[in-house]
């Protein structure tokens, strides 16, 4: 049902995600700067804020990706910590929300809590947590206790820090001191006391992103918003229903939760000028040492005698391989390699055609005003409440839709004019945390409409 056919028109969210080091970004653009310049990221920011964005979002990773015990070209420049730059950044704006990617594997509850509380209190109640997991042993040896969690227990581990993280939220009641929040369970024995009272927004919005039937059960139970990875309108209007449907078991409404898919976009005056570009783009994003490496993260082997235009190895995956560390395990290498195989034989594509089918985002690629219905669309259909956009460019590749995508979406009725509120939580539309005075007594309560 659309808003034409019974309900009111539902407003689109927007974030923008800083590209950083990731698939998207075109590094060998003219136009493309730093990724840990502090100017980059305010130029990111405050172009999103001045295109009425809910919030602006920053990935991590926490430790170099490696190939054959090399450091990966991309990621020499380094990789900047999310929540210090996110500090800096709430200097330099004033509505805009600030999301950090925070592993909850290698942190620990009480500390990270407060370093939550300090951004939201700094950011007059913008701040985010984008709240992810870790199972590799690599990743883990940067830590005391090394090691890694078996996939299950990650997200057991995810869900008590959440649930510890907010305890320590709660505990400072407004007029009164502090309770110590003592706990006891599998992951974590906590005896602690917040050292700063609630926070504007009483809870730092939680964001979670995660595709298996564990991840969206994680969401549905604690998160506020999902950065979910859904191509066309069937799927993701599938993925939105399994979700939205999970909520009424934990107590939940479908408005407590935000659907929100990464997305690129590629603008032209024409849609043949749009295509040409999007396609120019994605040749020099899967360039063909990306092309290899990317295969190599399934083979588990050197392949860099194969031509990046030719078919794909014949040769089978090395089970257990450490040849390439710091990037998501394939899982099933031997599948997910007949898998590829089957799609490059029946689309006759080489080893680079089949990886840029393969790695490509949800895109909207067209004129402004055909990529502004179709983000509208997406959203009237129930298969996103709105877009996390990944720009191909740093730092200005935001610019461009702001300027030319977003008055549109305005002229639809499809996003704010303007800044109604102060916190992300008003923003997005979301309620006041469950079970806080806040909540009970309407100090932040969620407004009738998102702004």
């Amino acid at each position: 049902m659309t808003a034409g056919q019974g309900r009111p028109r539902k407003r689109v969210h927007l974030a923008a995600h800083f590209p950083g080091v990731n698939n998207t970004t075109v590094w060998s653009d003219p136009e493309s700067g730093s990724q840990i310049a502090f100017s980059s990221f305010r130029h990111l920011a405050r172009t999103a804020e001045r295109g009425r964005f809910d919030f602006f979002f920053l990935a991590e990773g926490l430790r170099l990706r490696e190939r054959g015990g090399r450091i990966h070209d991309l990621d020499v420049v380094g990789r900047p910590e999310s929540l210090t730059v996110l500090a800096a950044l709430a200097a330099v704006t004033s509505r805009l929300g600030l999301a950090a990617t925070v592993n909850a594997t290698f942190n620990e509850p009480a500390e990270l809590a407060r370093r939550l509380a300090s951004l939201d209190h700094l950011s007059g109640g913008r701040a985010a947590w984008n709240v992810v997991t870790s199972s590799d042993a690599f990743t883990g040896e940067n830590f005391r206790r090394g090691g890694y969690l078996d996939h299950a227990d990650r997200y057991r581990r995810a869900a008590e820090f959440v649930e510890v993280a907010r305890a320590l939220w709660d505990s400072w009641p407004a007029g009164g001191p502090p309770r110590t929040v003592g706990h006891r369970g599998p992951q974590f024995a906590v005896e602690a006391t917040a050292s700063l009272p609630r926070s504007p927004q009483g809870h730092p919005v939680i964001i979670q992103a995660g595709d298996s039937d564990e991840g969206r059960e994680f969401a549905a139970a604690t998160a506020d918003v999902v950065f979910s990875r859904h191509g066309t309108l069937e799927e993701g209007r599938a993925f939105y229903a399994d979700v939205k449907r999970r909520l009424a078991a934990h107590g939940r409404s479908p408005a407590d939760l935000k659907i929100m898919p990464g997305a690129t976009f590629v603008l032209g005056d024409t849609e043949e000028e749009a295509a040409e570009r999007a396609a120019g783009i994605r040749r020099r994003q899967v360039s063909p040492q990306t092309a290899i490496a990317t295969l190599e993260r399934v083979w588990g082997r050197d392949l860099s005698a194969y031509d990046p235009e030719g078919p794909l190895p014949e040769v089978d995956p090395v089970p257990d391989s450490d040849l390439v560390q710091g990037w998501a395990h394939a899982g099933d290498r031997f599948g997910v390699a007949a898998q590829w195989r089957a799609r490059a034989e029946e689309r006759k594509l080489s080893i680079r055609e089949l990886v840029i089918e393969l790695t490509g985002r949800q895109s909207f690629i067209g004129t402004p005003a055909t990529v502004a219905a179709a983000i509208d669309e997406f959203v009237q259909a129930d298969a996103a409440d709105g877009f996390i956009l990944v720009p191909h460019l740093t730092p200005g590749g935001l610019d461009e839709f702001v300027d030319r995508v977003v008055p549109l979406l305005q002229e639809r009725g499809a996003f704010r004019a303007d800044y109604e509120g102060g916190t992300l939580r008003h923003h997005l539309g979301l309620p006041a945390p469950r079970g806080t005075r806040a909540a009970a007594d309407g100090e932040l309560a969620a407004p009738g409409r998102p702004s």
